[in-house]
């Protein structure tokens, strides 16, 4: 239901912006499916990636590698796949949700998440040319403890 709230409120809107400027409004709709379209491809292999997964791994296996019962084992390697893994954050929420509905423990993807947005093995040539070699693991090596800290808190509330 809330869904088709945000759709009605989204078409008003829009509306609101193509009586008050056609021009503008005709420019942005045009700018949000150029980048609709840069954003599909990496998304759709995103999606695939975790569709396959999911469909390979049945629930049983997810949950014996990062289910709740795999305590810090899973919550380490949860936190290693994020942290070299490049997926935007748009992604990275409904991958969570995914997981979780195939047996992943809140610990574990709290990890997941957290060094998915906040530690960048991959980018980290392009953040050291920008911030130096130092501050680039540095910053990285803190985000990296600090998701531990998140799993910690996200274990501790959601029992």
């Amino acid at each position: 239901m809330d869904t088709y709230i945000l759709y009605g409120i989204t078409i008003l809107l829009l509306g609101i912006s193509f009586f008050k400027d056609k021009k503008k409004t005709k420019m942005s709709l045009k700018k949000a499916w150029k980048a609709f379209e840069n954003i599909l491809p990496e998304f759709m292999v995103v999606i695939l990636l975790v569709g396959v997964l999911l469909a390979v791994l049945n629930t049983a296996v997810i949950s014996k590698i990062i289910g709740a019962g795999s305590g810090w084992f899973g919550v380490i390697i949860a936190a290693v796949v994020g942290a070299i893994t490049l997926i935007p954050g748009f992604v990275a929420f409904p991958t969570a949700a995914m997981l979780l509905q195939g047996g992943a423990g809140y610990m574990q993807i709290g990890a997941f998440v957290s060094t998915l947005m906040m530690v960048g093995v991959v980018t980290m040539p392009v953040e050291m040319k920008y911030f130096g070699k130092k501050l680039t693991i540095m910053r990285n090596v803190l985000a990296f403890i600090f998701s531990f800290v998140v799993a910690i808190i996200i274990g501790l509330v959601v029992k």
